[in-house]
């Protein structure tokens, strides 16, 4: 692999929450994966709890899906935090 090219995980959004969390002195996220049993089915999503503010995924997901409510929840609480009036975005 070129040295200009960047090996990337499967969890771009965590990573760079979890980036952010550290770059700022916050205390790490936490996720809770949540159920929903719609008729024959469940549905699942995630709530990331960063800076004592709980923020939910947009969207549900299959179980085979779960890492993708896991980053949809991370993508949200980077733009939450990207609100803040002491954090500068640079994400």
């Amino acid at each position: 692999m070129p040295s200009s090219q960047q090996q990337t995980s499967g969890t771009p959004w965590q990573d760079r929450l979890a980036e952010v969390c550290r770059e700022y002195q916050i205390q790490a996220p936490h996720f809770q994966i949540v159920s929903d049993r719609r008729g024959g089915r469940t549905a699942w999503s995630s709530i990331v709890t960063v800076c004592s503010k709980r923020i939910e995924a947009r969207y549900w997901y299959d179980g085979r899906n779960i890492t993708n409510a896991k980053e949809d929840a991370a993508e949200a609480a980077l733009n939450w935090l990207s609100t803040q009036a002491n954090l500068t975005s640079s994400w």
